[in-house]
Order: C-alpha cells, then structure tokens, then sequence
C-alpha cells in the first residue's frame, strides 16, 4: 500500500484537492483536548512516585495537573476551500486530528516558535489514501476573553499546586518539567512556566494545510513555506494570498505519468515530476533522512520486520521523521504492499489503538524526555520498537536474516558513500541537543545492537575506505569466500554537463539518492522471484467461484519454489511466503487477465523479471545464492533526469481574482481570513486542460491514475480487493473520527472475531499440511512440507498466541502504585456489548516481561503456589491421568502425571532459553508434542479471577463463546504428532527413564551378571550405563538424543546363573512423555538361543490407547525389532509361518522401496534409517527370509544359524584362493571382499551373537554397495548345494536375477550406518 496512492473515479486531475486553516476557535473559547488528556494523566500519574516523576514537558503534556500553558486545547478546523469536492469528500475529524495531533499549543515570547512542516495519510475503508502536508506555525492571540481565560487557569492552577505540594522540609526529589527543583517556593514554578497578562505575549498554533491525491511532498512543503512567507515578510506579496491558493486548486494539473510540471509559489517556481508506467511508483520522501536517522544495519533490519508483518512502532519528536520512515518502509517493499493497519502518526487520541492485536506500523510522538523504558505497551512479543531520534531498533526475537544481508548493505553502503552519508548513520542529523547529552559515549559503543556510530559525517574517499562498518562487512563477506577488495564507490553518473536542470542540485541529489537506494532494494526482489509465475497455481475453476472458495484454494506453490531456493534462504522465505502481502500479490497475479488489465505495480514487476530471465538464460528452477548487483540504476536516474531538465507542463499563472476592493489586505504576521466567495468554486472551464493536452490523455490519464491508487478494474473486482482485504485482517485503518465508547466496542469486537478467524485458518492450514505428510508417508499423494516450514507454521501460531494474550491486557504497573487509586475516569458502554473503558485503576505489576503469555502463566503459578501454601488447593491442578499413558497390561512405567505447572518448571530449567518470549514459545512447543496445548490453556484460562485481573472486559480472553472456539480449534493439533519441541532444542538435558522388563516364567531373579545399557537417538547416543544389579529402572539424565532408535543391552557373563531372558525394555523422555517400547524377547548368555551377550534393539513409538481410538489417520507407527521366534531354525519349524517365494519377493520389494523413499524425503524429514534396515519389516528381515527359505532341517535339537552357512562359504572360498582355482578376477574380488567382511565381524570384541553378525553383516554390505555381489556369489556356491533343498529360493536363478536388479537399486545411496550397528568393526 505504499507510493501515491488515493483519488476517485471523477477526479478532475487536480494537483491539490483542498487547501484548509486549522487552529483556535475564538467563537468556543479554549476547550480543553479531554480523551488526549485522560491518555496523558494516566501515562504521567504512572511515574509518580519519587524521583522518577517527571511533568511532561511543553510537548507532549497534557494532564490535568499540567501548568495551563503545557496542556491540550481542541483545535477546530476553521476554513476549507473548496466547501467540498464529489471524488474525495472533506473528512473533517481525521484531517483535524492530523493536522494537529495534538491540539493547540500555546506559548509566550520566551519560548521557541519555529514553524514545522509535516505531512500525513488519511487511509479510507477502502484503502485508498489521501495526502496532507501541513505547516504549523504561531500567531499572536489578540483576543481579550482567551487571555484572561489563560490567566483564570493559572490562578485555579497555582492554587491547587498549593494545597497538593505542602512538602516535607527537606524535599528534593522532585522537579519541574524544565529540570528544575520544586523547592517549597510557588514562585519558582512560575517563573518558568507561567503565563501573566501584564507582562507576557501569549501565542497560539495555526495550521495551514494541502490535501492532494498524490503525494507531491516537496512541491507541497515549498507552496505552504511561500504561502507563511508571505503573511510574515516587511512586504507583501505581489498578489492577495487568495490568488496563489485559487491557482493551486483550481489551475495547477497533477502531472501526467512519465511527465513533469512546472508552476508558480508566491516568491518562485516550483517543480515536481512523475514517474511513468514502466518506472517504479511516485516516492517523494527523502531516503537519505532514514539512513542517516537509522544507519543501514538498522534500516535493513527494520525492512525484514515489515516484510515479515511483525508489529512495528515508530518513536520520534518529530511528525515528519515518523512519516518519512513509515513511508520510505513500504515504498521499499516493491512490489509488495503493506496489508495491514497503517498510521504513522497516530493521534493522542488514538493511543489505545496499540492494543489492536494485528500486524501494525504506527508512528507514536514522544516528548523526548521519556525514553524507552518508560514507555507501557501492551504487547511486545512480536514488537519491532524503533526510537528514529535516538539511532536505536529493539527487534522482535527469531529474526531470520534477510537473504544476502551482508553483500546487500554493502551496496547500499556503497551508494551511500558516493553521496557522502555514512553507511553507521549519523547522529548529528537529529537536532535535538537536549538527546545528545543525555546519551553515554561509551553506552553507545556497547551496544552491540546498533553497530557503532560515526562521530561525525565523512566526507572524503580517504575517509570512507577506513570505515568500521565497511572494514567489517568484508571481513565478514570474505568468510563466506566472496572477495570485496576493490571496494566500488559510486561515481555520480553525471550527465549534467549537457543537461541543464530546472531544479537545485541539493533537491537533484534527493532524487539520484532516492531512487538509487529504491531500485537495489527492487533489484533483491527481482532477483529472489525472477522465476515466480512458475509456482503460482491458476484456478481450475471460475474466478468468480475461485473466489467464493478462497480461503480454502492455495494459490502459490509454497514447497517446491522453497526446494528451489539456496539453503540460506529458507528461514527468511518460508516465512515471508506466510505473509499477507505475499498473498495478495499472488491474488492480483491471479486475477489479472491480460496486460491490461494488469494492477500496474505487477507490470512494473513483471517486466523486470522478464528482462532477468532473458539476461540470465538459466534453467528457472536452478537457484544460485549467488549476489548479483542492481544494473537499472542508470536508465531509472537518466528517466528522472530528462524530465527535471525538460519540463513537460507549465501550469496557469497566479493572477488577479474578481474580487471587491479592499478585500485581500492582511496584517503583518496573521494569516488573514481569505475571501470564501472567490475559492470556493473552481473556474467555468479549465484553460489549463486546454493548453496542455490532449482529451484523451487526460481521460487515458485519470484512468490509469484510479487504477493505479485502487487497483480496481470493474465490479468483480472491486468486490474482490475488498473480500481479500478482509481475509488477512478485519480491519485495516483505524476510523479518525467518532470515537465514542460504542464504536470503540465495535472496532475490538471486530478483532475478536478476526482473530478467532485467523486462529481457524492457521489451525486448518497447520493440519492440512501435516495431514498431506502422513498420507504421503501412507502412500498417498505427493510430499509437500519440509522442516523448514513445519518450524514457520509453528513459529507464525506462537506469534498468534502472543498477539490473543496481548488483547486487551491490563498494561504493566508500577508495583509503588499500588496505593494509588484513582476514580474510574472510564466511557463505560454496557457490559453486553464488548465495552471499552479506560480502566485506569492502580494495581499491582500486571504484566511481566515481554511476553504476555508468559506473564499470564507466571500469574497462574504464584496463584497456585499461595494458594498450596495457605493450604486451601486440593491436587486438582495435577492430573494423573493413567488413562492417556496406558499403553501395555504387563509391567509398566508409572504413568507420567499431566502438570501444566510441571511443564512450566521443565521450561524455567532450560538455561539456553534467557528470554520470556522464548520460554512462552518453547512452552508452546511442548504442549504441542505433549498434546496439551488446548488443555493446558483451558486449565490456564480456568481461573477466571486471575483472567479478570489481568484482562479488560473486551479482551478476547473473556469472551466466552470466541475462547471455547479457540481452544476447540487447538485440540484438532491432537491428531497430528509435532516434534516440534525435541527438534528445535537438540542441545537441552533431558531426564530419560529406563525399564526393564525381564521373563517372568524363566526365573530372571536368579541372574548373576552386571548388565548394562546404551540409548541411540536421532541426535546421539548415550555411553554405556551400567545397571546395578537387580535393579530394572532408573533415570539418568542426558543430552537430547531426539527420537529413539536402538537400545543396546548387554551384560558381563559373570556369576554362576549368566543368562538373562529380556522381554522389552522400554525407555520415556521425563519432558515430552514420548515412550518407547524395544521389544526382544531372547536369551543373553552363552550356551543359550545364538550364544548373544549382547542385543541390538529396535525401538517403537508408543500411543496410548484412548489416543488411537480417538483417531484413525496417523503417522505410520514406527517399526520394532523382530522378535525371537522368527530368529532361528528350531527343531520344530512349526512355530514360525512359512513364507512362499512370491512373499518373500515383496518383502524384499518393501523394504529397498522405503529405503529409496527414505532417500528421496528433503534431509531434515527423513526419520531413521536404522528401523528401515533392522526394523520388522526391515532389509535385514527380509533377507533372513531369503536365506530361511529351503533351508535343511538340522538335525535333533540342535540350532542351525544362517551365520554357519556364511562361515562354511567363507571357508570354501578361502580354501579355493589357496588351490589358487578361482575362476575370474571380478569374481575373486567379490569372494575376498566377502571373507574379509565375515573375518572381520567375526573377530569383534563384542559378544553379538549370530543372529547380530548376520544383521552386521546386511548393514555393511548395503552401506558399501555389496549385498548384489554377495547374493551372486552364494547363489553359486557349492556349500547351498549341500545345505538347501532344490525348492530353496537361492537356488533358483531366475528369482535370484530379480533379487539382485531389486538390490542394486541402493546403489546410488550413500547409507550412513548409526554407530550402534557397527560398534567395533572397523572396515
């Protein structure tokens, strides 16, 4: 929504639409600014006490108890010419509101009475905008009643200030706004900031104000300075002011696209231009003020946060560096448009408007005494706080970093230097004298978040290639292998020789500046999304039934253009792919036809990136993190430098009106009261149209104009904008004009159901994609989210959290307060109707930190642990709650019991975490794998008191019928399972406790032997613990291994009875509640099943069985490992299922198939390959099955392992080598490999056992590519021939083919074996 935009359908293509006088109403008298002050006696009676109490000073106080000079008087709008216009009726409460968004100031002849120029947007429901420039100066005040009325305040206000201020003796603490001590003395106050009729001159503010279309700001600044120059100059002007405000509404044209226009002020000409269709959109605001208030780290830091749609809040003293950095922000975004509520001055009025909780970018004037600490918001979790004054961001956590930060500032850097600005910014700019003393050399220079700042402004080469900021990015730039040692300073490109411009060079440099900085900023998004239209996916359907079904249609295909982009990339994009903004581009993109009918930011855009593409002529698909620098500075300065050197457009000289004699005088230093007869209507027929252009232009002109500022076509399409408008936010502007209780209501009920919306949507969204995984993983459909999203999905709920807590919230108090009540001064509506009321009742610290949920859950924990302690609460907080853990009838764990206070305790232990919104998202994150986050938060919001205390009546939090929906809404994350909290804190200690189940039947208390035990995860695996005898659980604590894998157990063989028959052993994160269950079921002891000390097991997930009945679809349960039964030949074959040949191939088949899909997942979804190789189902299993399959039945009670078949075909091939009778060299290769793989397994320290040999055996040969060979080579071996049947698959030459084509597909895999399978093998 940036750029000029505004104007209506009939607009007559004026440049300026009125011209309007705002200041003190004589007829009304002084009346006081009541909402503005209530706001201000609240913020000054908060820092009341002692020595923090501070009056306000003379700019920003307001509060009753405010010297009548320094307090908040109603300005009125006095004059507006013309009366009305049809395509942008007059707004009169929003236009006095920001002309003057404080009031009326006075003062007296010792203050400081410089005029300020500053310029405003009124933004409409419908998005479209307005411009104000306005130029606020003093003028005496002559009338008698006002100045006795400012004298009687005094009077009332001295003698109050007597009857509250008797102070003790000695009471130095407290001081006046000017810094001064009280002392007893009244008299002292008055000397400073008194009014005496007799002796002092009063003034008073006036306004004089253009609102235009287009936002012209130089050419407007230099119109109202003329017009103050006139009625303050010895001299007067040639002609009545009347003349030059008649030329500027009715003859002046708004300059046509692509053109540029010339016309008179009083003293001189003044020009402006515009940019054409192909160029990047009007932006007349000086960019060189913000780098210079900001420095480029800052600013670059700040674009991130607009671009991600954090909250934003712009701090200064000054009006117009507010809106300057709020406007040069979203101008930079191109070709996206901020979304969302947008004022960058934001009246006094209007300060609960920072309560609103959606994306924002407000602008709030500071007195500049306050600083940043004594500024109460209500939310600050997703807050990017920027003090413009004082070179100063604080960002919200989690900023992932722009793509190519470094090489980015350092172009802009170099641009900088070239026009002699250092890229640090420079303080020197501010020129508030009374900051710079309070502000500590050395505070700055320890500060690492603003990056040093320079002390003075560079102004040679030599200079620039010292500097800090720059010597740093190339240190930095040259880590990552990019070299920056010719450091390229910009040469103007100076073409002025030749062409001379019709403007000064300073306001010349302005726009080189501007639009050098404008086109690197676009350059980095055409760059980035040179290859979008790829990814956009058109409707099947309709628009129009496209449209109905929007919320539930994806418009742009998120996982494949993410797969596209350099690694570095994804945390910023898959974020910024969330947005809004990102949406509606997208929309437009859709809904644009043809050229057209193209909104014209898209053409602009669009055109770019084709020129990209046909310069680059890559493969789209094949993303390069490589920096390629901008390229179209040159022709957009050479466009800007043809127009300012030929003017196009010349408008209608000033001249004189009809008007009666004697009219049109003025009086030296007032601006008169202009002659209404003679503005209020324009000319018959405009000369200028005439003059200057064609009709058609024109009429092609006011078109593109509408088009360009409302981006709508026809009615479909307006009613689109509109309805897509809606779906981000529910509301956009806040309305400036009536601001009584009800509609005040109406506005946050309408954040209530917009965040009830939202919390629907992400909700759906977040299952949708987690629910499309699992089908993938169930065989359904196509894979379409990564880790990298899963984490922004997560991350964007958190900031949603945060924004629901943070509605309505009782703002942080100062805990001496306490005693201090002060009368509800509230607009109570009606308690029905979602009331508003400035609740400005003293209570203790509500708010803790930055983090309102937290906050909230620290409340609850200090409530429960009172109330434990008083004795007065039962355990009905902690549940323990069997039913959920439940899982098996025989031996279990005792269930772990559900606390959310618990839950808290395990966050508040994480060291790594220091901050309070990073415990509030880790907390989120564990009830989320924990499946609690909507029970927790109901058992949160269940002590209504504490909700009550901490939260206004309109919080969404106390509306009933929105808070069960949210929660309803959060219970469906119980159907997916998140590892969301184990995934993301991988360095954290975790207790874990083991259990160990032994066979019942087989007298496992008689054991002798020391056992011991080793837990591999995902992330790592523990050192071998040894369990002390006779003991089956115990917890021990460690670094986060992520999901469970394999369990190794083990034991000595010491004792007389050394043979242990272990059922399961199952082992529980004590944080998360996952528990896994690893089955066995065999002996450990020699002499005793394969002779194993030692097994290799593999674990599963468990669910408990209310979770699997409440659900059908979930993720496929993760495999275990074989049980015994299936492990040996026994004498009695009976017990284990014969499996036919055609089985057998499919299990085969099974088992490569999710090994390649395992491979073919991004790197950070795939789970762990070790149950894909010895799980259930696994490689290993199925080739036990091969090798089973025909094998001769052994004779009476004895055990014949599949490793006694491998070791007779090694010793086979080894007696063959030495008779040196081997057939050809490939084949000999594969025999050697094949014996030095059995030798080496079977010279191991370990005690494995056969059965593990063999399963060491399949792992190694598909991590090196082998297993094909092996099979080959055993199929021919004499030694099957003497232990297989005929029927034996191995036998069979045929099968055997299918079996080896089906394994050499692993080929192009490189298998990375975890280190419990290979321990002590070193091949």
């Amino acid at each position: 929504m940036s750029g000029g935009s505004g104007g209506g359908s009939s607009a007559p293509g004026r440049f300026a639409d009125y011209f309007v006088i705002c200041g003190l109403d004589t007829e009304t008298g002084l009346e006081p600014d009541e909402l503005s002050a209530l706001c201000q006696y609240i913020q000054a009676s908060k820092t009341r006490d002692g020595a923090s109490r501070f009056i306000s000073s003379a700019t920003e106080g307001e509060n009753f108890e405010q010297t009548p000079l320094r307090r908040t008087f109603k300005s009125k709008v006095l004059a507006r010419y013309p009366e009305n216009v049809e395509w942008n009726p007059f707004d009169q409460d929003a236009v006095g509101m920001l002309c003057m968004p404080k009031g009326l100031a006075f003062k007296t002849q010792a203050d400081s009475r410089e005029p300020q120029f500053h310029s405003f947007i009124i933004t409409r429901e419908d998005g479209s905008r307005t411009f104000g420039f306005s130029l606020t100066f003093f003028e005496e005040v002559t009338s008698k009643q006002i100045c006795s009325a400012m004298q009687t305040l005094y009077h009332m206000h001295n003698a109050e200030y007597d009857i509250l201020h008797t102070p003790p003796t000695n009471d130095k603490d407290s001081c006046s706004s000017t810094g001064d001590c009280n002392g007893t003395s009244v008299s002292k106050l008055q000397r400073f900031n008194s009014y005496d009729i007799s002796r002092d001159t009063l003034y008073v503010s006036k306004c004089i104000c253009l609102i235009t279309p287009m936002s012209f700001m130089k050419a407007c600044k230099k119109v109202l300075e003329q017009l103050h120059q006139a009625v303050t100059s010895p001299q007067p002007p040639p002609l009545p002011l009347e003349s030059y405000i008649y030329n500027i509404l009715y003859e002046v044209p708004l300059p046509p696209a692509g053109r540029s226009l010339k016309f008179s002020g009083v003293y001189g000409p003044i020009i402006c231009q515009r940019p054409s269709t192909s160029e990047l959109p009007l932006f007349d605001f000086p960019v060189k003020e913000v780098f210079e208030l900001l420095g480029v780290e800052n600013v670059v830091q700040l674009f991130t946060c607009a671009l991600l749609e954090f909250q934003i809040l712009l701090y200064s003293q000054h009006y117009q560096r507010l809106m300057t950095v709020a406007e040069t922000i979203t101008a930079l975004m191109f070709p996206f448009q901020w979304q969302h509520v947008y004022v960058p001055i934001l009246p006094a009025s209007l300060l609960h408007f920072l309560d609103a909780p959606v994306p924002y970018l407000m602008g709030l004037h500071s007195n500049g005494l306050d600083d940043r600490s004594k500024l109460e918001l209500p939310q600050e979790a997703n807050l990017c706080f920027v003090d413009v004054d004082n070179h100063f961001i604080e960002l919200p956590e989690d900023l992932p970093q722009f793509p190519n930060k470094l090489e980015f500032i350092q172009e802009i850097s170099e641009i900088l230097m070239a026009f002699g600005i250092p890229p640090e910014g420079n303080l020197h700019c501010s020129e508030s004298a009374s900051k710079m003393k309070s502000l500590r050399a050395c505070d700055l220079v320890s500060d690492k978040r603003n990056g040093n700042i320079a002390g003075s402004p560079l102004n040679s080469y030599e200079l620039l290639k010292e500097n800090e900021t720059i010597a740093r990015l190339q240190a930095l730039v040259k880590r990552t292998g990019v070299s920056l040692e010719k450091l390229e300073v910009r040469e103007e490109t100076s073409s002025k020789k030749d062409l001379k411009i019709q403007c000064d060079e300073e306001e010349f440099k302005i726009y080189q500046l501007n639009i050098q900085i404008r086109e690197v900023f676009a350059n980095r998004f055409t760059q980035m999304f040179a290859d979008y239209e790829v990814f956009v996916i058109q409707p099947s359907q309709d628009k129009e039934s496209w449209f109905t079904n929007r919320e539930q249609m994806q418009n742009f295909d998120k996982a494949s253009f993410l797969s596209d982009q350099p690694e570095p990339y994804l945390p910023f994009l898959s974020r910024f792919l969330e947005t809004q903004m990102f949406a509606s581009f997208i929309d437009n993109k859709i809904m644009c036809h043809d050229e057209d009918d193209k909104d014209p930011i898209l053409r602009v855009f669009d055109s770019r990136v084709d020129k990209i593409r046909l310069l680059n002529v890559r493969t789209p698909t094949l993303r390069t993190s490589m920096y390629q620098k901008c390229t179209t500075i040159d022709e957009a300065e050479k466009s800007i430098e043809l127009r300012l050197a030929k003017i196009d457009h010349t408008a209608v000289h000033p001249h004189l009106l009809d008007m009666k004699i004697g009219q049109g005088k003025y009086e030296l230093g007032f601006f008169p009261k202009l002659q209404s007869d003679v503005l209020s209507t324009g000319p018959a027929s405009n000369k200028w149209t005439k003059r200057n252009a064609p009709a058609q232009w024109r009429r092609k002109d006011r078109q593109k104009q509408h088009t360009e500022h409302l981006r709508l076509d026809n009615d479909q399409r307006e009613k689109y904008i509109q309805e897509a408008r809606n779906l981000g936010s529910t509301i956009r502007q806040p309305k400036l004009s009536n601001l009584s209780p009800s509609v005040i209501a109406q506005t946050n009920w309408k954040f209530v159901e917009g965040l009830l919306k939202e919390c629907r949507n992400k909700t759906k969204r977040m299952l949708v994609e987690k629910m499309g995984r699992e089908a993938v993983e169930l065989g359904h459909g196509e894979v379409n989210i990564t880790g990298v999203e899963e984490n922004t999905l997560i991350a964007s709920l958190c900031d949603l959290l945060e924004r629901i807590w943070s509605h309505g919230l009782q703002v942080k108090q100062d805990r001496s307060c306490t005693a201090f009540v002060l009368e509800d001064r509230a607009s109570v509506y009606s308690a029905s109707t979602q009331i508003w009321a400035f609740q400005t009742t003293r209570r203790p610290t509500l708010h803790k930190g930055k983090s309102a949920l937290w906050s909230h859950l620290l409340h609850y924990l200090e409530n429960r642990q009172r109330k434990t302690t008083s004795g007065s609460f039962s355990t009905s907080g902690i549940l323990l709650d069997s039913e959920r853990r439940k899982s098996d009838t025989s031996p279990a764990m005792s269930p772990l019991r559900i606390s959310l206070i618990q839950d808290m305790r395990h966050i508040q232990n994480i060291s790594e975490i220091k901050t309070d919104v990073g415990k509030a998202r880790a907390w989120v994150r564990l009830s989320m794998e924990k499946k609690l986050l909507s029970r927790h938060l109901k058992q949160l919001l269940s002590d209504h008191e504490l909700t009550k205390k901490l939260y206004k009546r309109y919080a969404f939090l106390r509306c009933d019928d929105e808070k069960e929906q949210f929660l309803y809404h959060l219970l469906s994350f119980n159907a997916v399972d998140y590892f969301c909290f184990t995934n993301v804190f991988t360095t954290i200690l975790i207790p874990y406790h083991i259990l160990i189940v032994p066979s019942k039947k087989l007298g496992g208390s008689m054991f002798t032997a020391n056992p011991w035990i080793c837990i591999s995860g995902e992330l790592g695996e523990t050192a071998v613990l040894q369990i002390p005898r006779n003991v089956l659980e115990m917890t021990f604590e460690c670094q986060n291994l992520g999901k469970l894998t394999t369990v190794q157990i083990g034991h000595d063989n010491s004792g007389l009875y050394a043979k242990w028959l272990v059922e399961y052993v199952m082992v529980r994160n004590e944080i998360t509640g996952h528990t896994y269950k690893f089955p066995c079921g065999r002996w450990l002891g020699k002499g005793m099943d394969d002779g194993s000390l030692e097994r290799i097991l593999v674990g599963e997930l468990l669910t408990s069985h209310t979770e699997a009945d409440e659900r059908q679809c979930r993720t496929p349960p993760l495999q275990q490992s074989p049980s015994m039964i299936r492990r040996f030949v026994t004498i009695s074959p009976n017990n284990k299922p014969k499996l036919n040949t055609g089985q057998i191939q499919e299990a085969i088949g099974e088992a490569v198939n999710g090994i390649v899909k395992h491979f073919h997942k991004p790197e950070k979804e795939r789970g762990s390959l070790t149950l894909l190789l010895c799980g259930e189902s696994g490689l290993v299993s199925a080739l036990e099955q091969v090798f089973q399959h025909g094998f001769k039945s052994p004779r009476l009670f004895k055990n014949v392992f599949i490793w006694d078949f491998l070791e007779k075909a090694q010793t086979y091939y080894e007696t063959l080598e030495q008779n040196e009778m081997v057939p050809e060299e490939n084949w000999q290769t594969r025999a050697r490999n094949f014996c030095r793989f059995i030798t080496a397994i079977n010279n191991t320290p370990r005690n494995i056992g056969k059965d593990g040999k063999f399963q060491m055996l399949v792992c190694l040969g598909a991590r090196d590519h082998l297993l094909h060979h092996w099979i080959a080579l055993l199929a021919d071996c004499p030694i099957t021939a003497q232990m297989y049947e005929d029927i034996a698959l191995i036998k069979d030459h045929t099968l055997v083919n299918s079996l080896i084509r089906v394994l050499q597909t692993l080929q192009e895999f490189n298998i990375t074996l975890e280190a419990s399978l290979v321990k002590g093998i070193d091949i």
